[in-house]
């Protein structure tokens, strides 16, 4: 199989012009993204319900399969928050074992997806479905950390979010103010030290230094220590976890939601590092190597793994060129594990709950709810649903629901704007500024058009045809004549695709836009991203701005 294979891991393909200095900047990068990597293993670890080297074990073995075997330059994988609801919902209900099967089976679909091809279908999970699931699992995750953050002495707490928020409640009075300080001083630390020294990991330096403060003064809190017995020294122990035949089919519907997750983050993941380097990955590459690392994962005590999107940044941003950087990512972490992992156990929880917070909060993407609130009311309703069925019901439940919902939203849309009507005069008078024929492109204006509905499932399509930017003119026009319908989805893929003209110094247009989705494109945060002034009526008018948009930018290059 030659090396040029577009079908072979990346790690493989970047060894077709691998240098030393390559190697430096991926060395460099990789460790940098492993002390980060390093809190952040252990912390969801201990929010999944289960010991905090299971989260350092999923790191190292998933983490460096996800590098060596995927389709991404730059992805880094692990344990993410996306799993953190549902994993400590399988191990209180079927222990270890049940979380072991289950990261097989997600590891099973996660492997058959990537081979057949259906690597692609992530893209059919609308936006509002997306978010409003990443929302509720935030919340989810913050929720877990107030007991620890604040030193509650509750015992264990309810998996469900209100029985759970009643407890902490409860128990409120027992606040250890020694862990509330210490938490707070971590957080201080994580939200003040990236404004003021980016490339220092903030979030090691916030663990560290509350570390260091308890063990100073001898704190009364809670530790890893004093939890979990600390975290023993040495490779992660293979073993072949004990299943239970009867937990099947009980997990089943379990495992579809970790294999969705996974393939949604991890694609999610790819698609960022992809916007950030002007890299192209490989989906279904991607998806074979997730579905390897999580079938090996539960053989090694680790849980399930999926591209990490904030570690992945970290990593591009600390001069990754290559998926060493991710391998030595996870080599980082096997090194601290065989040295200095007995010095683990003196870190606070009340630490870990607080990079959590900051976790939850990145997570969130809460910018989002003002692009969705601007929609009309029943896509409103699906972003609402799925909230709050991620939070007050069932992650599996939440998914599934708002799928269904967003796919009758769909049939609507598409039935909504199909119209049958006689053609009149008054129509062909009305269509004559939109016709193309007869009109002259200048060689500055370079013209799309989207033809059809524009909804979840077809926008990676625009993604595709406008791969290579450097092709475009200084002035793109997308004509939305024949465009029937949008949605978040929609508006979300022509936001990114206005930034990525933008940040390469050309302007984005958009001309003929039908009813509905001119209400929706007149969204205000759309109209400020794009321009007021770059949202005209017909292509004449475009044309007639592309010219003026021309001018100024020839101007201000002459100036």
């Amino acid at each position: 199989m030659s090396i040029s294979n577009p079908n072979l891991p990346k790690s493989i393909l970047a060894l077709r012009s691998y240098s030393a200095q390559m190697f430096l900047h991926d060395l460099l990068a990789g460790i940098t993204v492993g002390l980060v990597a390093l809190p952040l293993a252990m912390a969801f670890g201990i929010a999944s319900g289960v010991t905090p080297q299971a989260g350092l074990y999923t790191a190292v073995v998933a983490g460096f399969l996800i590098s060596a075997l995927g389709g991404s330059r730059t992805q880094i994988g692990g344990p993410t928050g996306a799993f953190v609801v549902i994993v400590a919902g399988i191990v209180a209900r079927f222990g270890m074992s049940g979380l072991a099967l289950v990261t097989l089976m997600a590891g099973v679909v996660l492997l058959l997806m990537g081979l057949t091809g259906l690597g692609a279908a992530v893209r059919f999970i609308p936006r509002m479905v997306v978010i409003g699931f990443t929302n509720g699992i935030a919340i989810l995750i913050a929720s877990t950390q107030i007991k620890d953050f604040l030193g509650l002495r509750t015992g264990a707490a309810p998996s469900e979010f209100l029985p759970r928020m009643k407890l902490l409640v409860a128990h409120v009075a027992s606040v250890n103010l020694s862990a509330l300080a210490l938490g707070l001083g971590t957080l201080l630390i994580l939200v003040v030290l990236p404004r003021v020294m980016r490339r220092v990991p903030a979030s090691i330096v916030a663990v560290l230094v509350c570390t260091g403060v308890s063990v100073l003064f001898h704190l009364p809190v809670e530790t890893i220590g004093s939890k979990f017995g600390g975290i023993p020294r040495g490779f992660p122990p293979f073993a072949i976890p004990n299943f239970h035949a009867a937990h099947i089919l009980p997990l089943i519907p379990s495992a579809l939601t970790v294999a969705l997750l996974a393939a949604l983050e991890s694609m999610l993941s790819a698609v960022v590092a992809d916007g950030m380097t002007g890299d192209r990955h490989n989906s279904n590459v991607e998806l074979v190597a997730q579905g390897v690392a999580n079938i090996i994962s539960p053989m090694f005590g680790g849980i399930p793994a999926t591209g990490a999107i904030a570690r992945t940044a970290t990593n591009i941003k600390a001069g990754a060129r290559s998926p060493v950087s991710g391998m030595v990512h996870s080599l980082t972490l096997l090194g601290i594990l065989l040295v200095a992992a007995p010095l683990a156990s003196y870190i606070p929880l009340t630490a870990l709950a607080a990079v959590l917070f900051v976790v939850a909060y990145n997570m969130g993407e809460w910018k989002e709810i003002g692009a969705i609130l601007q929609m009309d009311l029943a896509a409103i309703s699906v972003w609402l649903v799925t909230f709050g069925l991620t939070v007050f019901a069932d992650l599996t439940v939440a998914v599934g629901v708002g799928l269904a919902l967003a796919a009758l939203l769909y049939i609507y849309r598409v039935a909504e704007t199909t119209t049958v009507s006689p053609v009149t005069d008054e129509y062909i008078r009305d269509g004559l500024p939109h016709v193309l024929q007869g009109r002259i492109l200048p060689p500055y204006v370079t013209l799309l058009r989207i033809h059809g509905p524009f909804l979840f499932g077809t926008t990676e399509k625009l993604v595709e045809a406008t791969v290579n930017l450097e092709a475009f003119a200084p002035v793109v026009i997308i004509r939305l004549r024949n465009m029937t319908a949008i949605d978040s989805t929609g508006i979300h893929a022509i936001e990114s695709f206005a930034k990525r003209l933008h940040e390469s110094g050309r302007t984005l247009l958009l001309c003929g836009a039908m009813q509905q989705p001119s209400k929706l494109l007149s969204g205000g945060r759309f109209v400020d991203r794009v321009g007021q002034e770059n949202i005209v009526e017909n292509i004449q008018a475009a044309l007639d701005r592309a010219k003026e948009v021309y001018a100024a930018q020839e101007a201000s290059k002459a100036s």
